[in-house]
């Protein structure tokens, strides 16, 4: 979408066109006669940008809730957008450590954390270098109510010192592609950290994978997840300790845990076994998920928990162990024989196994499910038998 397209929504005739094309798509028409019912009034370009946005809407819902409705997208922008609840959580936090003052949002998108921001009350001034996104992030500010500085501009452009916070949510794609490389961000990781030097205190959002070695001294790093899904990491600086403090944050209900230094307990595999959420594994909080479910992690450097007796935390998905075996497909598959299995969940960790492959190779038969965990101990790969346990 061009500029001159999108700034035609924004006209009366613009707002027109959306509002049909948005009751046109919640009841389900065919595009092309949505296109063409449409377009027997309005322009053919004035169409296209409100069908697309219409589509846009409603698949913002999932991250935006009730706002979508009144929002403005773009293909990309949506995507990389933060979740509301990810967002407002980030917002208190920031609001919490270091007050509602003036926060640069130097790579605002579409608005997702600007909204938040400005709805805590913080003074936002907001840059992005691409003038569509720019101009989407300023119609969403208006569209909900608020008020922030929304304008085209280099994140370098700022001045970090000038502001109470400096935020930043780099690009993280380069062709298309996501990239793991904070090298690879736009701006690149060592702009980022010479703007983070100049500032009063600052916040980064980055991938959640980011190698520790990126992270700086005198860093809390957080991990967020929602609904058991990883979302992102946090890095707030600003403090002046000299050791990367790490903690794991679960939404939607708002708990969290902090590395507590704990050293933990290895041992046998029992009846039960334990996946940590992913903010846990990623923040290395395997151990004190461990000691808040009293239970022992089955390798040193496996990321699974077992226990003999049954535990519920938010923190964990539970399996109950039916048998602990050598991997061997031949062995697996008459294991899932034997048990009528037709359909099975496979999870691994500390495996090279192609799970596609071997949900093809094991050719189940039978009205049963059952989970496969695949890991090792040591140097030896093994296969565990397990039902998922319900959820907390």
């Amino acid at each position: 979408m061009e500029l001159g397209q999108f700034e035609l929504l924004l006209t009366p005739a613009g707002q027109k066109v959306l509002a049909e094309a948005v009751e046109l798509v919640r009841g389900g028409a065919d595009p092309v006669q949505a296109a063409t019912a449409l377009r027997r009034g309005y322009g053919a370009d004035l169409v296209s940008a409100a069908l697309t946005q219409a589509g846009l809407r409603r698949r913002a819902v999932v991250k935006f809730g009730a706002d979508a409705e009144v929002m403005y997208f773009t293909p990309q922008g949506l995507e990389q957008a933060t979740r509301v609840e990810v967002a407002e959580h980030r917002a208190r936090r920031l609001v919490d450590r270091w007050g509602a003052g003036s926060v640069a949002d130097a790579c605002c998108g579409i608005g997702g954390d600007l909204v938040a921001l400005a709805r805590a009350g913080c003074a936002v001034d907001a840059v992005d270098v691409d003038p569509v996104t720019a101009a989407v992030a300023r119609a969403n500010v208006a569209a909900l109510g608020l008020r922030a500085s929304v304008r085209v501009a280099d994140a370098g452009e700022l001045d970090p010192g000038a502001y109470d916070v400096w935020f930043a949510d780099p690009a993280r794609r380069t062709s298309n592609r996501r990239t793991f490389d904070p090298n690879a961000y736009t701006p690149a990781w060592p702009v980022l950290m010479e703007m983070v030097g100049r500032s009063r205190a600052a916040c980064l959002k980055v991938a959640p994978g980011i190698p520790y070695e990126f992270i700086p001294d005198g860093t809390e790093a957080e991990w967020v997840s929602f609904r058991g899904e990883v979302k992102e990491a946090s890095l707030w600086l600003g403090d002046k300790s000299q050791e990367v403090r790490r903690k794991a944050t679960l939404l939607p209900i708002r708990e969290t845990l902090e590395a507590s230094g704990v050293e933990p307990e290895v041992g046998t595999i029992g009846r039960y076994l334990y996946d940590p959420d992913g903010a846990a594994v990623r923040a290395h909080l395997v151990a004190e998920v461990a000691q808040i479910i009293t239970g022992r992690l089955i390798d040193p450097q496996i990321a699974y928990i077992t226990s003999d007796s049954p535990a519920r935390s938010p923190w964990v998905s539970g399996y109950e162990v039916e048998e602990v075996m050598p991997f061997s497909l031949k062995r697996l598959r008459a294991a899932l024989r034997d048990r009528h299995v037709g359909s099975v969940t496979i999870k691994k960790r500390g495996s090279a196994v192609d799970v596609e492959r071997l949900r093809r190779d094991l050719r189940l038969h039978g009205d049963n499910t059952r989970v496969v965990l695949l890991t090792r101990l040591g140097n030896r790969p093994i296969a565990i038998l397990a039902t998922e346990l319900p959820t907390p």
